[in-house]
């Protein structure tokens, strides 16, 4: 299923929802489209709407500020791009660098996407007990960031510049 970015009214990302969501919230006037995909539409007996990609809110919701992400597991194998940082293969997994059975804590500075062979691998050592080698270090991403992680690899390029210096 397509996921739609959701712009507060100032232009700000605030969250990314399923496809039939943001058709729901553009079909109650709650939100317009700001970005469509190039030749798809959603059409109904009376109605014909492009599918969107990027979605505006016509009215400003009040937001608490937030610094930082929240952890996820599907929040790292995104910010991955389900890549695993050991072979560049396709991770399914996460991997603690410094192990939880060491004091490794579940945070985006200690853990990274693995394919299954090298999180077993790996198992319960770091990466230079192990003889392992990071491809790519893991960082925090800022909030907007991982909206826009969510929205895909290539879907990066595809947003209008305006919304891509946001981030």
């Amino acid at each position: 299923m397509r996921e739609t970015l959701v712009l507060n009214a100032s232009f700000e990302p605030l969250a990314t929802v399923s496809l039939r969501r943001a058709v729901v919230l553009v079909m109650q006037d709650k939100a317009v489209v700001e970005q469509a995909h190039p030749g798809l539409r959603i059409r109904a007996s009376a109605v014909e709407v492009p599918v969107p990609r990027v979605i505006r809110l016509s009215r400003y919701v009040r937001v608490p500020f937030r610094r930082q992400a929240p952890w996820t597991r599907r929040g790292v194998l995104v910010r991955d791009r389900h890549r695993c940082a050991y072979c560049g293969r396709r991770a399914t997994t996460v991997d603690h660098v410094m192990p939880r059975s060491r004091g490794g804590a579940d945070s985006w500075l200690n853990t990274v996407a693995a394919c299954a062979e090298d999180n077993h691998r790996k198992a319960d050592r770091t990466p230079e007990q192990a003889g392992m080698r990071l491809l790519t270090r893991p960082f925090e991403p800022t909030p907007s960031e991982s909206l826009l992680f969510t929205l895909g690899a290539d879907s990066r390029a595809a947003l209008p510049p305006w919304l891509a210096q946001s981030a």
